[in-house]
C-alpha cells in the first residue's frame, strides 16, 4: 500500500437514501486522498475484512494512477427501480429518460406478486421498444427461479435478462437449461474466492463486473477478459467520486453491448462533489469524466459522518483491512 495516500486523512461519510435499497437507508463510506485524485472506500457491512481488501485496492487504484485507456466517452446506463410500489416504480422510470431499467425482485420469501407488478408497471413506463432486466440478487432455489423468471418473462413482455437468480454457478446452469430467459452472473463472480478462474460461460449468458469490489477497473477488465462473456458494468453504490472508477472501466472495455448499471446517484439524497461534477445520466447516458471529480467542501461538511462511534468503526475497518492488504 502505497505511503503517498493520505490514509489518516480519510473522510468518513454517511448520505442518506431516498429509499430502502441493499437492505440500507444510509450509504457510509470513506474518501482517500492520493497524487492522482481521490478514492473510495465503501464495502458493504456484510463484508468482511478479507473480502474488503478489493474495495481498498479499488481506492487506492484510483487515487494513485490515471484510468485506463478508454474507447468511449459516453455510457448508456439503465435506470434501477428498488423493491417499491408498481405507481412509484412507474414514476421512477418515467422521470429516468432511460430505455432499460433493472427491478430488483425478491425482497422477501412471499415477494412474487408485489414482483410481478412492478414490473408490468416499468414496462407500461418503458412501452414496448424498452428492455427490462430483473436482479434476485442470488436468494432463489432453482426451482422458485425457474418458476418466477416465467411469470416475470411473461409480465415483462420478454425480459432482457435475469441477474443471479441463484447463487452458485451450478443453480446458474440449471436455471439457464430451464428456462428461455438470458442469464447474467454477478455475486458468483465478484463474491468468488478467485474472481479470474470463475468458470461462467456455461452457467451465464452476461458477466456483471463490478470494478470496486473487484479490486479496480484493471483488475476488472481481467476479470471481463476471463469471463469469456459480455459484460456489463454496474455501480457498487459509491458516490461519484467512486463512480468515476466504474465509469473508467465501461470506458475501457473493448465491447460494450449492453446499458450499464451506473445510473444508482438517483438512489442518493445528496452526492460528495459540486453539482456539476455530479455523474448523474442525461437522456439515459453519464459522460465518463477524465479523472475522478474532487470533492467539494461544502459536500463534506454537509455529509461527513455524524456519529463519532461510526467515525471510529470506519476508521478502525480501515486499518485492519490496510493490514490485510500488506501483511507486516
Amino acid at each position: 500500500m502505497t505511503a503517498d495516500l493520505d490514509f489518516a486523512g480519510a473522510l468518513v461519510y454517511a448520505i442518506p437514501l431516498r429509499m430502502r435499497f441493499r437492505g440500507i437507508t444510509v450509504r457510509e463510506g470513506m474518501l482517500i486522498e492520493g497524487p492522482a485524485g481521490w478514492g473510495e472506500f465503501c464495502p458493504f457491512a456484510d463484508y468482511d475484512d478479507a473480502e474488503s481488501v478489493s474495495w481498498l485496492l479499488a481506492a487506492v487504484e484510483q487515487a494513485t494512477r490515471p484510468p485506463p485507456a478508454r474507447v468511449r466517452g459516453r455510457i448508456a446506463v439503465n435506470c434501477t427501480v428498488p423493491a417499491v410500489g408498481p405507481e412509484r416504480a412507474h414514476a421512477l422510470v418515467a422521470a429516468s429518460g432511460c430505455t432499460t431499467a433493472k427491478v430488483k425482485v425478491a425482497d422477501h420469501p412471499d415477494a412474487l406478486s408485489e414482483d410481478l407488478a412492478r414490473v408490468e408497471a416499468v414496462r407500461a413506463a418503458l412501452g414496448p421498444a424498452g428492455r427490462v432486466r430483473v436482479d434476485a440478487n442470488a436468494v432463489w432455489d432453482v426451482a422458485t427461479a425457474v418458476r418466477s423468471l416465467r411469470l416475470l418473462d411473461g409480465a415483462a413482455g420478454g425480459l432482457e435478462y435475469a441477474e443471479q437468480p441463484c447463487r452458485t454457478p451450478d443453480e446458474l446452469a440449471a436455471v439457464r437449461r430451464a428456462v428461455d430467459v438470458p442469464i447474467a452472473a454477478d455475486e458468483s463472480i465478484r463474491r468468488a474466492d478467485d474472481p479470474l478462474r470463475v468458470a461462467v460461460a456455461g452457467a451465464a449468458d452476461i458477466a456483471v463486473v463490478k470494478g470496486t469490489p473487484l479490486g479496480g477497473a484493471r483488475r476488472a477488465l481481467r476479470v471481463a477478459e476471463a469471463s469469456g462473456l459480455p459484460c456489463v458494468v454496474s455501480s457498487a453504490l459509491e458516490t461519484s467520486v467512486g463512480l468515476a472508477g466504474q465509469l473508467a472501466l465501461a470506458a475501457a472495455l473493448p465491447e460494450l453491448p449492453y446499458a450499464c448499471g451506473l445510473g444508482t446517484l438517483s438512489l442518493f439524497t445528496g452526492d460528495l462533489v459540486g453539482d456539476d461534477a455530479s455523474l448523474r445520466p442525461v437522456d439515459g447516458a453519464i459522460d465518463v469524466p477524465a479523472a475522478p471529480p474532487a470533492p467539494d467542501p461544502a459536500k463534506l461538511a454537509e455529509f461527513r459522518h455524524p456519529d463519532p462511534e461510526r467515525d471510529r468503526w470506519w476508521r478502525d475497518r480501515l486499518a485492519r483491512v490496510r493490514a490485510l492488504a500488506v501483511p507486516g
